[in-house]
């Protein structure tokens, strides 16, 4: 049976990767990830859990290190953040191109410069086409749920791919929630241990993956994408498997009160529970409000985007990085191109947020919506608006 217990949301992810029974970790502190592992090499040392934990000089080589652990088929996992998950881009690419089915929490935090050490996307949106599953938390329960869910995930045969668990940086890495932690055995139930279809027997060595000449280059990549894209199905498995497992149910993309909305907004992460309150508030004065959570970010979610906002007059988009050059957040360009088939569909703003970690208010939200119906009454204004500039 379950337990439920206060604790902070970063030590929460370490137990859930102990009990997911991981055999490798290789991780580099940064703020503001350290805590998991630290706590994970406190648990190794104590023999609290059977793994490896490898020391290593920087992210690069925890990424490395996770690459050849995987590799020889052992359960590895990492967890980073900001210019530390810049700094493992280079092998990124390579863990999603060898298929190693890895599993990594990265503390969302700004990128440099100027040197911040609070939290927004900027660091995995830069990242966005590694070829990585990527998941958002908005709760310390999410956090713990899906850690666990991204084993099993990645590891399946028809996936193959590494997985991110993305959870904003302070805002939820540093706070303490009420979570349920199962008994081991049902993770054990839930989660078995890894077989993998092939393993690099360092008894035995062989050159995996040196080149790719252009003959066969684009097939690798296609057959790459296929899996990534393939593996939708396989995530909808597990969630309804850890529903019927734990009472918890995931959906690509979470809904509140969007039955009847005629402006929706889109936030990933932990600051859509303020913008749910937003909406409590707006609903109360007869504005017709609601809120689409993006948990799955890639693959992205296209038919599961387009049911949810089908009715609504418009979508307000907040992204929480923006792209330089671009038509406002990376988010919000995905959601307009994921709009474009349909005959019908929203006017989309675009609105970025909560860079460098400022807070995103309730009264921004209503600024959102009230610019929103503004568009609506007047068109398209700017491309997109940084919300709570100071002049």
């Amino acid at each position: 049976m379950a337990k439920r217990t206060g604790l902070e949301v970063s030590l929460a992810v370490s137990e859930a990767v102990k009990m997911a029974r991981a055999e490798v970790i290789a991780a580099y502190p940064i703020t503001p990830q350290t805590h998991i592992v630290e706590e994970l090499s406190q648990m190794v040392a104590d023999g609290e859990l059977d793994a490896e934990f490898i020391l290593v000089e920087s992210e690069h080589s925890a990424m490395s290190a996770c690459c050849g652990s995987s590799a020889v088929g052992a359960r590895s996992f990492t967890a980073t953040a900001s210019q530390g998950l810049a700094l493992m881009h280079e092998v990124l690419y390579i863990a999603s191109g060898l298929r190693l089915p890895m599993v990594m929490v990265v503390a969302n935090r700004a990128l440099s410069a100027p040197l911040s050490i609070w939290g927004d996307h900027s660091d995995v949106m830069a990242e966005r086409d590694s070829g990585w599953l990527q998941f958002f938390a908005e709760t310390g329960q999410d956090a713990f749920d899906l850690t666990i869910q991204a084993f099993k995930i990645s590891e399946d045969h028809r996936v193959l791919l590494p997985s991110i668990v993305n959870l904003d940086g302070f805002t939820l890495t540093h706070v303490i929630e009420p979570i349920l932690l199962p008994e081991q055995g049902e993770v054990d139930a839930f989660l078995p241990s890894y077989e993998p279809p092939s393993r690099l027997d360092p008894q035995k060595p062989t050159t995996v993956g040196p080149v790719g000449f252009p003959e066969i280059y684009t097939e690798v990549k296609k057959q790459q994408n296929d899996a990534l894209l393939g593996s939708y199905e396989v995530i909808l498995e597990v969630w309804d498997e850890f529903e019927k497992s734990f009472g918890r149910g995931y959906k690509p993309i979470e809904h509140y009160k969007t039955e009847d909305a005629e402006i929706l907004i889109a936030i990933a992460g932990s600051m859509a529970g303020t913008a749910r309150i937003a909406v409590d508030g707006m609903r109360e004065e007869g504005k017709k409000v609601g809120l689409i959570r993006p948990r799955l970010w890639r693959p992205f979610p296209f038919e599961e985007f387009r049911n949810s906002v089908a009715g609504a007059k418009a979508l307000a988009v907040v992204d929480r990085s923006l792209s330089f050059g671009g038509q406002g957040g990376p988010m919000c360009s995905e959601m307009r191109s994921a709009l474009f088939p349909l005959d019908e569909k929203p006017v989309v703003t675009s609105y970025i947020a909560g860079l460098g970690g400022r807070d995103i208010t309730i009264e921004n939200f209503r600024t959102i919506v009230s610019d929103t119906e503004r568009v609506l009454e007047e068109g398209y204004g700017d491309e997109y608006k940084l919300i709570g500039v100071k002049e």
